[in-house]
């Protein structure tokens, strides 16, 4: 069972249990083999939940055995380190927070249980979702299942990697810039974004507020479509969240996408791309065509401004949100301090990465008195420009097709101390989170080194119906997100 595992995606899983070819013991027992056989090389765990969710698995069964039913009972999911699970530690990749374990369920968390979910572990991530490669974390970084030289992207890396290893059935992670569709592009999964609002942020820890977003890594766009079903929803915790009828979503049960008019932002293909994700690209814009969609360009005409309006948005929200870890409340905090202004000063000196600080420098400079307005209120002034683009563009076309990223994953290191190419490999996914959009990418093909490229999907504000059914319908057309890393892996890591 185990090696079947791998390969069972959450509606696959849930079927299987409904007809009692396995139950949900089984099920978790086999996922803990093969993480003990494959994350040593990959690292996309930091915290297993093994006895917990063995003890959960039990009472699954048994409420189905008793005719109980819930629409995840019994099915396993891993969970990015940056939401809160009831007792279980909660440390956002960073050393300031150790310690802390959450004393409450997030919103999402909450509504994965009461359908039944089990929560197998936590994983890896770029400290406070600072990162695009999940290099930067205290507990050591995440490597690419289809090659261990490669970064798995970030900052929801650990998530990715464990479900394109066959480590989790699915994950969720959370998406501030990209956060979960890159990772899911680098390692040949499916990730979702949500239009911000849609999902509850109650419980995830706070990197910008208002650019977070929880997110979704799944197999295919089907399983995308069950967990969405299950959290989405007004919070009375998040005044955010959006006052929405309950939806229940799905992949699209036809196979063409005849009638929809899909655009291609001509800003995204004026360079910058590898010409192995170009190539992989086109390829798959021309199934879509094949598929009887209309494919017609458009333009985002301040896309080049999205970057720097991000970072200063962003690291300005940072700033804010990150003061609260003074040593003081909770986490970490330094072990010799003759008063206050040093405990918070050393705490945050010994506690925070260097891209934290990075970004926590940058945010307050921007917020700081004679620079507020010259830099924060001209980004936001910036971003409404950018969210009007995507209305007129949307005006148009039903959906946008784009790359997710530029490149295909790159080598571990070569990166991390050349912060301002990373950042520009944001360049595809920031701005549906300036906009507050939805975003959808899905494996489209592969490079000469077997390495995955994702085919990126935007849509409107609560557009996500219409991404389910242009990357429902392509999956139904290709193979791409079937395939899966072999083992052992490319690369020399031991």
């Amino acid at each position: 069972m185990r090696n079947e595992v791998t390969h069972w995606t959450l509606a696959e899983t849930c079927r299987h249990l409904e007809a009692g070819d396995c139950c949900s013991v089984e099920l978790v027992e086999a996922l803990l083999a093969v993480i003990a056989e494959r994350d040593p090389l990959i690292h996309s765990y930091i915290y297993l939940n093994a006895e917990e969710a063995l003890d959960a698995a039990r009472e699954a069964d048994a409420s189905r055995a008793a005719g109980k039913g819930g629409r995840l009972l019994g099915v396993p999911i891993a969970v990015k380190d940056v939401l809160n699970v009831r007792g279980q530690p909660c440390r956002c990749g960073s050393r300031i927070l150790k310690g802390y374990t959450a004393p409450y369920d997030a919103t999402v968390i909450a509504r994965l249980r009461a359908e039944g979910a089990i929560f197998l572990g936590r994983t890896n991530m770029d400290e406070f979702a600072m990162g695009s490669t999940t290099e930067n974390s205290a507990e050591g970084p995440t490597r690419n299942p289809w090659n261990l030289e490669r970064v798995p992207g970030g900052s929801s890396g650990g998530s990715a990697a464990a479900v394109a290893a066959g480590e989790a059935l699915a994950a969720l992670g959370s998406d501030t810039g990209g956060s979960v569709r890159q990772p899911a592009a680098f390692c040949g999964c499916t990730g979702l974004k949500p239009t911000y609002g849609l999902l509850s942020r109650y419980g995830l820890v706070a990197y910008a507020s208002s650019l977070d977003q929880v997110g979704t890594l799944t197999k295919d766009v089907e399983d995308a479509a069950l967990l969405l079903s299950v959290m989405a929803g007004r919070d009375p915790h998040d005044s955010t969240s959006l006052d929405t009828p309950s939806v229940h979503y799905s992949a699209v049960e036809g196979f063409d996408l005849r009638g929809l008019r899909l655009g291609l932002p001509k800003e995204y293909f004026e360079g910058g791309m590898e010409w192995e994700v170009e190539r992989t690209i086109q390829a798959a814009i021309a199934v879509c065509r094949e598929l009887g969609a209309e494919i017609r360009e458009v333009s985002l005409p301040h896309t080049a401004l999205a970057i720097p309006t991000y970072y200063l948005i962003a690291c300005a929200e940072a700033s804010t949100n990150l003061a609260r870890y003074d040593g003081v409340r909770y986490g970490y905090r330094t072990p010799d301090a003759a008063d206050v202004e040093t405990l918070h000063s050393r705490t945050r000196a010994e506690g925070f990465g260097r891209e934290v600080k990075r970004r926590i420098i940058l945010g307050t400079y921007a917020l700081s008195r004679g620079y507020y307005e010259e830099y924060y209120g001209r980004a936001q002034r910036v971003r409404t420009l950018i969210r009007r683009d995507f209305e007129e563009a949307f005006r148009n076309c039903d959906a946008l097709l784009t790359p997710t990223t530029p490149t295909a994953a790159y080598p571990l290191g070569e990166r991390v101390e050349d912060p301002l190419r990373m950042y520009l490999g944001d360049v595809y996914t920031v701005p549906a989170n300036l906009a507050g959009l939805c975003g959808l990418t899905v494996p489209c093909g592969f490079t000469k080194e077997l390495l995955p490229v994702g085919l990126q999907m935007l849509g409107p504000a609560l557009g996500e119906s219409v991404l389910f059914r242009v990357g429902g319908a392509f999956q139904k057309a290709t193979a791409w997100h079937r395939q899966r890393p072999p083992f052992p892996v490319a690369g020399s890591a031991r």
